[in-house]
């Protein structure tokens, strides 16, 4: 009996060798090699990112990361070695000696180093000191569209802005460098390295352009000083397909420097608010804050009301100054008031009056329901990072006044964006765009890969969208919008001004909103000029800057003066 349970023990442990050796060889084979295979990483370089004129607008700069291998230092060397390292890579030798006695199978001391850095500490030859090299983000053009391109971390992975939004396009695939060790975990010098490459990103081509985006910002930095403002935002787009040409929000920060206060908010900065602080550096105002758009929204109010059919050219409009609506009195900017005038008259006089009756007509229902059909209601899909959404009255909780402030831009909030984006589906021939940057990739290989992005059904018929660019072009030529007037050009667009809250402050947001060529939109601009000191009517102080952008992009984008034609 014990014979039998010997063998049988014996024929269990054989079957086990057996099935060790011979059915699980190559997964222990594969173990075994890990345990004697030390792995660095070789950093993927990242995608560039580039304008549309194929100006580099993000680009890498060759750096190092310095690591020990604390197996493999020499004793008689460490304390050279933390004095070079400490020298080098200015860190505190405590810090240094801290991460070299480190008991770890490899330890990071720093990255991003400097590739002239990385070299003299490589030609010191030290034992068990790896010299890897990385890429660090580089911005040649410092602040420009900061807010627009965002930034990356020391990872080199995206944080804010379009760096984050096409990271898996951009980010590429790191390589290794896999070394053989011994059992005490040091390097088998005759073994040599093993190297798996990296695969570097794609490059990012966009829609926005390096000289529109320039003379945006210069634009908006200098009405930004003359008016003592706190913000200004520009965008430029296209309003037949939404790639966006410029979007400037002033002041910008510097990309190379992401987490260095600047702007005058370095004055604030304290310890315990330097988060909260930054946060604000880096936010886009013309995605990610809302605002009352004032008389611009009439545009909107127009576009109902000729799509319902409540509301002809020649109807005919009564203005004392104010409208009594319920038990209050909501004045028109003249107060004096503009007597009888027509309904072209009325969206040439920016009238009141007017737009609320107009909203009367329309009715709380039917205003809700082109509030949806132009997307006002959504945000727009744009290709940035924290878009915020209309805020907007409960469809319950609309009654006569509300209704009545609705129709002339006031009591809710949109973006910059959605309020651009709607205004340019209008007048395009009623297709709703998705305003967007990125336009396509380019891998090493050179394959192309072109984005997509969705047009939605009419959301206002080609009839109505004409007779909305006819009604614009006359705001320029003849009524509030004069000061954006071009001789040879067609201009169309909206002056608005409105108070922001609380209303006793007394602060303002002046803004335009234009496009040319009136009959034929190619590029629309909204300038929107936030908390200018004196004078602050849209009409007044944003409209000519909005000219100054057009006299020098329309000829740039080629589009033709009249005369030409």
């Amino acid at each position: 009996m014990i014979c039998v349970t010997v063998f049988l023990l014996m024929a269990l442990l054989v079957g086990r060798l057996v099935y060790l050796m011979v059915f699980c060889s190559e997964y222990y084979g594969k173990k075994a090699d890990e345990l004697h295979e030390r792995e660095r990483d070789i950093k993927a370089a990242r995608g560039r990112i580039l304008d549309a004129t194929g100006r580099v607008l993000a680009d890498n700069k060759a750096v190092c990361t310095i690591s020990v291998i604390h197996s493999q230092l020499k004793k008689q060397e460490k304390e050279r070695l933390i004095h070079v390292l400490s020298g080098e890579l200015s860190l505190s030798e405590e810090e240094v000696r801290k991460k070299v006695e480190k008991v770890s199978s490899i330890e990071r001391i720093k990255s991003n180093v400097d590739a002239k850095v990385g070299e003299r500490i490589r030609k010191e030859r030290f034992s068990g000191v790896k010299v890897d090299e990385d890429f660090k983000r580089f911005y040649p053009y410092h602040t420009l569209a900061s807010s627009v391109l965002g930034f990356t971390g020391a990872d080199n992975q995206g944080i804010v802005g379009l760096e984050v939004v096409y990271e898996n396009e951009l980010k590429g695939i790191d390589g290794k460098i896999l070394t053989m060790t011994d059992a005490r975990g040091v390097e088998i010098e005759q073994a040599g390295e093993r190297r798996q490459e990296a695969v570097a990103g794609k490059d990012l081509i966009l829609s926005l352009d390096y000289n529109i985006q320039t003379y945006a910002e210069q634009a908006a930095q200098k009405v930004c000083e003359e008016k003592q403002a706190e913000r200004v935002s520009v965008i430029a787009l296209n309003p037949q397909n939404g790639e966006i040409y410029a979007m400037a929000n002033v002041p910008e920060y510097d990309l190379n420097t992401p987490f260095t206060l600047q702007n005058g908010l370095e004055k604030l900065g304290t310890k315990e608010n330097k988060q909260e602080l930054l946060n604000q550096m880096w936010r886009n105002d013309a995605i990610n804050d809302t605002y009352e758009p004032g008389s611009i929204f009439k545009v909107i109010t127009a576009a109902a009301a000729l799509e319902k059919g409540v509301v002809s050219l020649n109807d005919t409009f009564q203005c004392p100054g104010y409208k009594m609506v319920e038990d209050r009195k909501i004045r028109c900017a003249r107060t004096t008031g503009h007597g009888t005038e027509t309904f072209v008259d009325g969206i040439k006089n920016s009238c009141n009056p007017v737009f609320i009756e107009v909203g009367q007509r329309i009715g709380v229902d039917d205003f809700f329901h082109y509030f949806d059909r132009f997307g006002l209601m959504e945000k727009t899909g744009i290709d940035l990072p924290g878009e915020a959404s209309t805020i907007m009255h409960k469809k319950e909780n609309v009654k006569a006044v509300e209704l009545a402030t609705i129709s002339f831009g006031q009591s809710f909030q949109v973006t910059a964006i959605g309020l651009a984006a709607t205004v340019a589906s209008l007048i395009n021939g009623g297709e709703r765009i998705t305003p967007h940057f990125g336009v396509k990739t380019v891998d090493q290989r050179g394959e192309v890969s072109v984005f997509t992005y969705p047009k939605t059904e009419q959301i206002v018929s080609k009839e109505v969208s004409a007779t909305l660019r006819e009604l614009l072009e006359k705001v320029v030529s003849e009524g509030g919008g004069n000061k954006a007037a071009i001789e040879e050009y067609r201009i169309g667009g909206k002056t608005a001004t409105s108070q922001t809250l609380p209303r006793s402050a007394h602060q303002y947001i002046a803004s335009f909103l234009g496009f040319a060529p009136a009959d034929d939109p190619r590029v629309l601009v909204l300038m929107v000029i936030d908390h200018p000191q004196g004078t602050y009517y849209g009409g007044t102080i944003a409209a000519p800057v909005v000219k100054e952008i057009f006299e020098t992009i329309l000829p740039y984008l080629k589009i033709q003066k009249e005369k030409e034609k």
